[in-house]
């Protein structure tokens, strides 16, 4: 479609998670700085937050695409909707183990085995869990329970659960105060500043091989800013949407016109009606 026009390798604003487009804001790095650090010291539970479209799948990938396979075993759960068991019959299959008999005590052997073989061999095990606020308190109690899974020295394996803010609801729950008493680091994403959305904006262009100076003026990054509120998915979504807008009228700025006609037509259509959306309209296109 519009690659070719702009000159870009690849789409810059897909919303599929992908590392190769990581962006760290200052949220961000403190972020991946706590994930880091409570995987490299054995913290056992790490919990990461945020609101949707903030971001938190494409840093875990980001995460695991950085641990160095010679040193770490790492597996990822993004299907929340299981049960206990069937939890524990996915986490043995993501660590690529073969387990006779389909049963709650077979799999919970083969992983202690799994785990204390890796721990002899100097490998750290990181399991993470992502959607974790839709788990099932009984499948949350299940995950502290492979969580007892140590040495007299050392946990055997390091559990991240991420979710959406709903988490430390779930968390808070009175039958689950044990799980929550283990989680020693904790991590939250924020929506971006102002500041941080035009280098988002720009470092997106820039790695899609983009040299067009100024494809998303100031003006127009202020608009889709006021837009997502900072948020990363909805930066895309608008982005996206305005380059075939600006395709489509071959232009190779994406004009404050353009994104305010593009923004006016992703919101909702409650929001479309009435005098103060046409005022607002006319504001948005004069900035």
């Amino acid at each position: 479609m519009y690659c070719d026009f702009f000159g870009f390798s690849e789409k810059p604003f897909t919303i599929t998670p992908n590392p190769h487009f990581i962006f760290l804001s200052s949220v961000h790095r403190e972020a991946f700085a706590r994930l880091l650090y409570g995987v490299d010291s054995h913290a056992g539970f790490i919990a990461l937050t945020g609101e949707v479209g903030t971001g938190k799948t494409t840093m875990l990938r980001t995460l695991l695409a950085q641990l160095d396979s010679e040193k770490y075993r790492s597996a990822l759960i993004f299907n929340p909707c299981l049960s206990s068991e069937q939890l524990l019959e996915c986490i043995c299959s993501e660590f690529g183990l073969q387990v006779p008999c389909k049963d709650r005590f077979s799999y919970l052997d083969a992983l202690n085995r799994f785990l204390l073989e890796q721990n002899m061999a100097g490998h750290t095990v990181v399991l993470v869990i992502d959607e974790a606020q839709n788990l099932a308190p009984d499948v949350l109690e299940q995950v502290r329970l492979i969580s007892n899974l140590e040495t007299e020295r050392d946990k055997l394996i390091q559990i991240i659960l991420a979710g959406q803010p709903e988490l430390e609801c779930v968390l808070n729950r009175h039958d689950l105060r044990q799980l929550k008493q283990r989680i020693t680091v904790r991590c939250s994403l924020t929506p971006m500043s102002f500041g941080d959305t035009i280098a988002y904006i720009n470092h997106r262009i820039r790695v899609s091989g983009c040299r067009i100076p100024e494809v998303f003026p100031s003006k127009t990054v202020k608009q889709i800013y006021r837009f997502s509120n900072g948020i990363p998915r909805l930066i895309n979504v608008a982005c996206e949407q305005a380059l075939v807008m600006a395709w489509t009228r071959e232009s190779l700025t994406v004009t404050p016109a353009i994104s305010s006609q593009v923004l006016n037509d992703l919101k909702p259509s409650v929001e479309r009606n009435g005098l103060w959306f046409r005022i607002s309209r006319w504001l948005f296109a004069e900035r």
